[in-house]
């Protein structure tokens, strides 16, 4: 073995040394790419490091969240993220356990139905929401807001399954009272529309979830929504065929497009407006005409423009075969309710709109029940083509429904309906004009007396000291992506009153077994209807962004079980959207732990204010 020389030796430490230098060099190298202060390399380090069950962060106060991007035909739709994670991703392992427990599969139809869905949604299926994937992310925590409803009762123990309506229903657009295929299969006869009316499911009522159509996605916000809606969410291509020539709705990409034509609009419908108020200039639209209501009314463009005008329209169609087209201006933001003009009243009071429009909507003369409005030219409107109408041949009307009017809604409901005008009925006089009539009061109600009055005043007081102090300061909510509105409980229209600023519309319901309190709300120039909440209310799923009950719960789980009326507000309300419950604390008590056996997020507020916001979760796959 050689023996190394002395420069050999002395060469040794400076070769140890340089050795060193490098190691120490390449670990800085390293140690540099991984702490890269760019924001992809500390995202990539981040998620590394944070567990994926990291809690969720507290909702933005209203205006300070980034606003939902605005699309235009053709754009891509964006990936959707829920509670701040993305679409897909797993945030509550827990949950993934109890969705994989066995339920009934659905229907063959009801598959048929998602797979259409998915086959019309374009080629970006892989960046949209799908709810399915997104069933275990339950609604974006409460976080941040105080929770003084004492203690957290844990969720209710309900096994949750979704809706199989059968064969020939869909089953992400199921109304279990428009939708009893049994009750319409056995009808004797159809020549008055009776398939179209309401035949509710008898005991036991439906207490199931209604699935989500594939790749449905927050909807497109007010005043975009107008003009285009996300096409996943109501998937349905026959209108667009079937109307092609009159430019109802067209689909562009991933939209449907709606460019304002119809069948009586040939030059468009904001044409269509101005002419009525040429020929007719004392129907000044928002001042003399505030509430309208629009039969046979297509996809609501007419409603939809009537907004800009300050006339709100009550735009009203049966389910038919032309496919959802009260859907589709739900889902635009319009006004909307399903009905027909069959054997029963429409769910109104007397005299209830400022004017009634008809363009071929197909209902028979004997079918109106019509009375003179005072002030105005004694003319006929609506019941032909407004086109062919001359001006001396026009006439404004009111609604006439009832012959006698009720304390309390009962004998409105399920009321056949009339052929003849009651001549004991005096003429009533036109309402003060818009704006002036929202805060006057309106003493035609049964109860005629000074508590009336104090009970109006105390009504209009409360809710407007609550909206402003308590609903947009205390409450979770996202102000800025509420459209669609509902008032379970509205007695004399204050809440809608207080909110009326806000760019958005509320659907007042005036109960079975409260009193008739509907009358003075059109008076003040809102909408409503009356309904029975043990029964499901004549509205598409997932139409409405924000659901509001007042002291109702008490007297109608009386009648009817919390498990069927929590089954009809999720289906009803949007996914990522709010239900409202004030009232006692044990009834909150009772209905809190059921909405969280439904996943939704919820708070108490000020202890009388159950706050709870829906998820995208629904039963197994």
């Amino acid at each position: 073995m050689a023996v190394p020389t002395s420069d050999q030796r002395k060469r040794r430490p400076f070769l140890l040394s340089l050795s060193l230098f490098l190691l120490v060099s390449a670990l800085l190298a390293l140690a540099f790419l991984f702490l890269d202060p760019s924001t992809q390399s500390l995202s990539v380090l981040s998620s590394r490091l944070t567990s994926p069950t990291t809690s969720l962060a507290p909702p933005a106060a209203p205006g300070e969240r980034s606003p939902t991007p605005i699309p235009t035909p053709g754009d891509t739709p964006p990936a959707v993220a829920i509670g701040g994670a993305k679409a897909g991703e797993s945030a509550h392992a827990t949950d993934k356990t109890e969705e994989t427990a066995s339920r009934p599969d659905d229907t063959a139809a009801a598959a048929a139905d998602d797979d259409a869905a998915a086959g019309e949604g374009g080629n970006n299926e892989s960046q949209r929401l799908d709810a399915d994937e997104a069933a275990d992310k339950g609604a974006a925590a409460l976080e941040g807001v105080a929770d003084d409803g004492g203690v957290d009762e844990p969720a209710a123990k309900v096994r949750w399954e979704t809706c199989r309506p059968g064969r020939g229903v869909s089953a992400a657009d199921y109304i279990p009272c428009l939708d009893n295929m049994r009750a319409i299969k056995a009808l004797r006869s159809r020549r008055h529309m009776e398939h179209r009316e309401r035949h509710c499911p008898v005991a036991p009522r439906p207490r199931c979830l209604v699935r989500m159509p594939s790749g449905y996605l927050p909807p497109v916000p007010w005043p975009r929504s107008r003009d285009m809606i996300w096409y996943n969410n109501v998937p349905h291509p026959k209108l667009v065929e079937y109307k092609k020539d009159q430019n109802w709705v067209t689909k562009s990409g991933d939209y449907l497009v709606f460019p304002g034509g119809g069948t009586q609009f040939k030059a468009g419908v904001t044409r269509y407006i101005q002419f009525i108020e040429q020929i007719m200039p004392t129907i000044q639209w928002g001042k003399h005409t505030r509430t309208v209501l629009d039969v046979g009314c297509g996809v609501a463009s007419f409603g939809g423009y009537l907004l800009d005008r300050n006339a709100i329209t009550m735009s009203l169609a049966p389910k038919d075969e032309h496919e959802a087209q009260i859907q589709f201006a739900l889902e635009r933001g319009i006004p909307a309710f399903l009905a027909v003009i069959g054997t029963q009243k429409l769910p109104f009071p007397d005299e209830a709109f400022d004017v009634v429009h008809c363009a071929r909507c197909r209902v028979e003369n004997h079918c109106w029940s019509l009375t003179e409005c005072s002030g105005l030219e004694d003319i006929t409107f609506g019941l032909q083509p407004l086109s062919t109408v001359k001006k001396k041949e026009i006439k404004m009307t009111g609604m006439q429904w009832l012959n006698l009017p009720n304390q309390y809604v009962g004998e409105q409901w399920y009321a056949p309906l009339d052929t003849c005008i009651s001549s004991s009925i005096e003429k009533s006089s036109w309402p003060l004009p818009w704006p002036e009539r929202l805060n006057a009061r309106y003493l035609n109600v049964p109860d005629d007396s000074s508590s009336t009055d104090e009970k109006f005043d105390a009504d209009t007081k409360y809710w407007k000291h609550a909206i402003s102090g308590i609903y947009y300061n205390d409450f979770p909510v996202n102000w800025s992506s509420i459209r669609n509105v509902m008032d379970m409980n509205a007695g004399y229209g204050g809440f809608a009153a207080a909110l009326i600023d806000k760019p958005l519309w509320v659907m007042n319901v005036v109960p079975v077994g409260q009193p008739d309190t509907l009358p003075v709300i059109f008076n003040r120039g809102l909408i409503g209807v009356y309904h029975d909440w043990c029964e499901s209310f004549n509205t598409y799923p997932r139409t409405y962004d924000f659901l509001h009950m007042s002291y109702l719960l008490g007297s109608l789980t009386k009648r009817c079980d919390i498990i069927e009326v929590a089954a009809e507000i999720d289906r009803i309300l949007r996914p990522d959207r709010w239900f409202v419950l004030r009232d006692t604390t044990e009834m909150i008590k009772k209905m809190r732990p059921v909405l969280k056996s439904l996943h939704y997020e919820t708070v108490v507020v000020k202890q009388q204010f159950l706050v709870a916001k829906k998820g995208f979760w629904r039963p197994g796959k």
